[in-house]
C-alpha cells in the first residue's frame, strides 16, 4: 500500500497537476476548454462550467494537501473566472458553458451544474478562508432549495430564467428524464463538501432529505444497484447498470453520510454501499479493470478514465471497512495497474486517455480535455489515497 501511495503521488505531483497547470489561459480567463487526441490545445474552445467548477475544487483541494502556494493561485484563478464569467448577475445560478472569452453561450440553468459549483466554492473556501466564497455557495443552495426542487425531490434542467425545460443534458440512452441518480449523486456530494467547512443545519436537513431518496427510490435492493433515469414519481425508464457510478457511489455517500454523526443512518448507507461494490465486482470486473455500464443485459466493455479511478477508491473504502479480507486492496492493486499500462497517456505534456476499448487501445476520437473530461475523479483519487493510508 505504501508502494501504491508513492506511485500515485508521483502520478498527482509529476503528471495530473502539471498539465491542468499548463492549460491556463492568462489571457481571457479559467482555463483552456478543450485538447483534442494529438494534444493540440484549441484556445477558442468553448469553456464548460462542469470543467471550470471541477479545476476549481481540483486545485483548491490539492492545495490544502500539499501546500504548495502555486496550487492556490490555480485555484484563484478558477475562482476568479467563476464569479466574474460563469455566473449570472440578472437570474442568478452559473451557466451550462461561456465562450472562450468568457461571455454566456449556453445559459440553460442546470442543477448539477450549480451542484458542482457550490463543491468548488466549498473547497475553495476551506483553502484561501475567503467569506465571499462561502456566501456564493450558500446562495447557490438556497437558488438549488427555491426553483430547482419540489416535495419529492430535485428537478434538473431550466432554461436562464428558472422555466423547467427537458433534461438533455443529464438524459443519454434515448430517454429523456425528469430526475436522475447522477444529479442527486452529485448535489449531496456538493451540500456534503459544504457541511464539511460549516456544519450548516439546513443543509444537514436536506442531506437527510436526499439519503432518504436514494434509500427508497433510487438504489434498488432486489437487484443491489441504482437505478438511472426516472420520471417525476420515480419509475426507472430504462434498464441500465452503470458500474461507474455504483462504486463512485458505494464511497461517497457513505463519506457524507459519515459526517452526519449518526450511527444508525451510516450503518444502513455502509451496507447499501458494500453491496453496490460487491455486485460492480461480480458483475463488471475483469482483466484488472471495470466495465463501463450494462444496458438491456449487454455489458458495454469499454474501460473509462473515471470509472476506474472511482474504482481504486471504492475497493479501498470497502477493504477499510473489513480489512481482514484483502480481496478488494488486491482489486485496486490491481486496477492501479491497469491504469498506469492503458489509461495513463505516456506521451509528454499529457495526461489520461478517456477510455480503451475491449483491447485496451485508446480511443482516438475522444478528447484528452472537452467539457466533461477534468481533473475531478482521477486527482480525487489520489488525493483520497494520500489521505487514506496510514
Amino acid at each position: 500500500m505504501k508502494k501504491l501511495q508513492q506511485e500515485i503521488r508521483e502520478e498527482l505531483t509529476n503528471n495530473i497537476i502539471p498539465f491542468w497547470s499548463n492549460l491556463k489561459d492568462e489571457e481571457n480567463g479559467g482555463f483552456f476548454g478543450e485538447c483534442d487526441f494529438n494534444l493540440n490545445i484549441n484556445k477558442t474552445a468553448s469553456k464548460g462550467v462542469i470543467l471550470n467548477s471541477r479545476i476549481l475544487w481540483f486545485f483548491s483541494k490539492a492545495y490544502l494537501e500539499l501546500k504548495d502556494n502555486a496550487l492556490l493561485e490555480n485555484a484563484t484563478h478558477a475562482y476568479n473566472f467563476l464569479i466574474n464569467s460563469c455566473l449570472d448577475k440578472k437570474y442568478g445560478g452559473v451557466y451550462w458553458s461561456v465562450d472562450y472569452k468568457g461571455n454566456p453561450q449556453e445559459t440553460i440553468k442546470h442543477t448539477y451544474n450549480q451542484a458542482f459549483a457550490i463543491y468548488a466554492l466549498s473547497a475553495y473556501f476551506e483553502a484561501s478562508k475567503d467569506e465571499k466564497a462561502l456566501d456564493l455557495a450558500f446562495n447557490l443552495v438556497d437558488l438549488i432549495e427555491n426553483k430547482c426542487k419540489d416535495n419529492n425531490g430535485y428537478l434538473e434542467s431550466f432554461s436562464r430564467e428558472f422555466a423547467p425545460m427537458d433534461n438533455e443534458k443529464l438524459s443519454e440512452n434515448g430517454v429523456i428524464a425528469s430526475r436522475t441518480m447522477n444529479t442527486l449523486l452529485h448535489v449531496f456530494e456538493a451540500y456534503s463538501g459544504l457541511y464539511t467547512v460549516t456544519r450548516s443545519k439546513e443543509v444537514e436537513k436536506s442531506m437527510r432529505f436526499m439519503l432518504n431518496i436514494f434509500k427508497n427510490k433510487i438504489y434498488n435492493p432486489a437487484l443491489q444497484r441504482q437505478e438511472v433515469f426516472f420520471d417525476l414519481e420515480y419509475n426507472s425508464l430504462l434498464n441500465l447498470h452503470s458500474y461507474g457510478h455504483d462504486i463512485e457511489s458505494a464511497w461517497l455517500i457513505e463519506w457524507g453520510t459519515s459526517l452526519l454523526n449518526d450511527k444508525d443512518l451510516l450503518e444502513e448507507i455502509s451496507q447499501i454501499g458494500t453491496a453496490l461494490a460487491n455486485n460492480v465486482y461480480q458483475k463488471a470486473y475483469r482483466d484488472n479493470s471495470i466495465y463501463n455500464e450494462n444496458e438491456h443485459g449487454k455489458d458495454d466493455v469499454t474501460r473509462v478514465w473515471w470509472v476506474q479511478a472511482e474504482a481504486i477508491v471504492g475497493f479501498i473504502n470497502e477493504w477499510q471497512k473489513n480489512s481482514q479480507d484483502e480481496t478488494y486492496k488486491q482489486v485496486a492493486l490491481d486496477i492501479w495497474e491497469f491504469i498506469k499500462e492503458y489509461i495513463v497517456d505516456k506521451r509528454e505534456h499529457s495526461e489520461w486517455f478517456w477510455d480503451v476499448d475491449a483491447n485496451f487501445k485508446p480511443s482516438s476520437k475522444k478528447d484528452i480535455v472537452e467539457p466533461w473530461k477534468c481533473p475531478y475523479h482521477n486527482g480525487r483519487m489520489c488525493l483520497e489515497i494520500l489521505n487514506r493510508i496510514d
